[in-house]
């Protein structure tokens, strides 16, 4: 058995896997392997992974069925008593497993370890996360998981580890979600145990892809159901606030896109307290002048300008 077993869904990547998993074998913390589940790539990617010619490098082929069969199929093949998981085109500092590793042994009975992590939002531009309530020098255990997981999420999939009798607790990922699933099972955990996250930057969430999955309309989308939440909403007010952040984005993201219905059946399950005025504002603006306005923020990032909309 080794400590971490690193799972990696790879689907057409070929432009950055091999960077990807080379950052995973610099690594100073070294007991581990890697699991990389080739969800049906038409693309390079699988021969540039397998001529890396690596024995801590496993290969396992599925027809496409997602990123979240693609995790799970990876979990189920992982023997690490952590998993961390890293998608195909981010990155990993050298100190990146070895400060998860050493935030484990400090605190064992913790249901996500998290590393905290830059922004690729264009060329030679990286914005710095910052959460409620968790100053930038913190290591150890969140006092408010969910209060802090705002404005920024705390918990971003290349940058945790997991203990994998947890995982499979939860069973994984949901299959058939395309967008959410991560926001989901974290969220689960959450609910039921503490979280831990170092204070140092170990890794690149590279946000600077035009075919990434967050980019695409969410009419061809997947979305997780809030129902599921709603007994533990009750009892975490944060939950509630944080959930409804993305009830709202969602809610935006369907009105633009010409599905009021969906649009509606979103924003009325918002509490009213955590509509802001920015948002009152933005939601009484035309489809046209949001679709403006988020083409506007998406050409400002490219210049290393990011800004959010719902803070």
């Amino acid at each position: 058995m080794v400590f971490f077993s690193v799972v990696i869904p790879l689907y057409n990547k070929a432009t950055y896997i091999e960077n990807t998993i080379k950052s995973v074998l610099s690594q100073t913390f070294t007991d581990y392997e890697i699991i990389v589940i080739n969800d049906a790539s038409i693309d390079e990617s699988e021969a540039l992974v397998r001529k890396l010619n690596d024995n801590r490098i496993q290969i396992f082929n599925q027809k496409n069925q997602g990123v979240s069969v693609a995790r799970n199929l990876g979990i189920e093949k992982s023997t690490g008593k952590l998993v961390a998981f890293l998608d195909a085109d981010d990155y990993w500092f050298p100190n990146h497993l070895e400060e998860l590793a050493n935030l484990y042994h400090s605190f064992p009975d913790c249901g996500i370890y998290c590393s905290r992590y830059k922004i690729k939002t264009a060329k030679n531009h990286f914005q710095t996360p910052y959460y409620h309530g968790v100053e930038q020098s913190f290591r150890g255990i969140v006092k408010d998981y969910f209060a802090s997981n705002m404005p920024f999420r705390l918990t971003w999939t290349s940058s945790l580890a997991i203990p994998k009798q947890i995982l499979e607790t939860f069973r994984g990922f949901t299959p058939g979600i395309t967008n959410g699933q991560d926001l989901e099972l974290w969220t689960k955990i959450g609910i039921q145990f503490p979280i831990a996250i170092t204070n140092n930057i170990t890794a690149i969430y590279n946000n600077d892809i035009p075919e990434s999955l967050a980019k695409k309309n969410i009419g061809s989308m997947a979305l997780i159901d809030f129902e599921q939440f709603k007994i533990a909403e009750q009892e975490i007010p944060s939950l509630k606030k944080f959930l409804d952040l993305y009830r709202i984005e969602y809610g935006f993201k369907y009105y633009v896109s010409g599905y009021k219905e969906k649009s509606s059946f979103y924003f009325k399950e918002v509490d009213k307290q955590n509509i802001t005025s920015k948002i009152r504002f933005l939601m009484k603006l035309s489809p046209f002048a949001l679709r403006f306005l988020f083409k506007s923020n998406r050409i400002l990032k490219k210049w290393g300008i990011n800004f959010s909309v719902y803070h």
